[in-house]
């Protein structure tokens, strides 16, 4: 019976890997580290929160900063261990559906976003595009 070996790391993992392991061995490197974790992860995940509203990338940084704090922290490993298998599991039911049905769903995303975009900018701004776009039309 042969035994299967793991498969190897990239090296470049590797290399942050022992970067890391040589920092906690100190105690005031392990603290420093830990603080730079969490600090870099709340400011990431932050300003992924402040820009879930606006169509861009506010999931992803919020995804991004649960990594950061996962390379420290237990329960961000978990959390991010979860967010992976749901968004994967979703993304796999997504492209078993018909295509009336991906029409529809991105079609509900599509006026989702527009929604957050028109109620931000009209609160935010004071700018009501639906407003301006029917004076422009009624100009016309």
């Amino acid at each position: 019976m042969a035994v299967q070996e793991r498969p190897r790391r990239p090296r470049w993992r590797e290399r942050i890997s022992l970067t890391l392991d040589l920092i906690r061995a100190n105690p005031t490197g392990r603290i420093a580290l830990k603080i730079f974790i969490a600090v870099a992860g709340a400011l990431v995940v932050t300003i992924g929160i402040a820009l879930i509203p606006l169509p861009g990338p506010g999931w992803l940084l919020v995804i991004a900063g649960l990594g950061i704090w996962a390379v420290e922290y237990h329960w961000a490993r978990r959390l991010l261990g979860f967010t992976r298998r749901h968004v994967h599991g979703w993304t796999l039911w997504v492209t078993r559906q018909s295509l009336l049905v991906r029409i529809v769903l991105g079609s509900v995303g599509l006026v989702f976003v527009a929604t957050v975009v028109w109620l931000s900018l009209k609160y935010s701004l004071g700018i009501d595009v639906v407003a301006e776009a029917m004076r422009y039309l009624a100009t016309r």
